[in-house]
């Protein structure tokens, strides 16, 4: 079992910089991908990013691509999500998870409770 806790989320304007972090716990990580989904009020929840087990591969959906950064640290079974020029619409509560290298929810077999992202204009 692994147990997931996101933290760094706030309130900020647009233009400005969160980084959220996700430590795991139970085992370590480093056996799986890890990936930043995040589901605002009223809509399904959206793959963010994702990285592989190594850290060498990433994937970004398109909406975020060039302004968030996912990167790890194993040896602390830690995950960080950089989020440079938010956007109103960056908007929603944010998950970790802990699975497979896809973007789809059900790859992932574990999940934080969620971290508010509020970004104002």
């Amino acid at each position: 079992q692994v147990q997931l806790v996101e933290s760094g989320g706030g309130l900020v304007q647009a233009g400005g910089s969160l980084r959220l972090s996700c430590a795991a716990s139970g085992r370590s990580i480093s056996v799986y991908a890890m990936a930043w989904f995040r589901q605002a009020p009223g809509k399904e929840r959206e793959f963010v990013t994702a990285i592989s087990g190594s850290g060498s591969s990433t994937d970004y959906a398109d909406s975020v691509k060039g302004r968030f950064t996912i990167s790890r640290d194993n040896a602390k079974n830690t995950v960080y999500l950089q989020m440079n020029s938010l956007k109103p619409e960056d908007t929603a509560v944010y998950y970790c998870a802990a699975g497979a290298l896809m973007r789809i929810t059900t790859a992932y077999n574990y999940w934080g409770q969620g971290t508010q992202v509020t970004v104002s204009s």
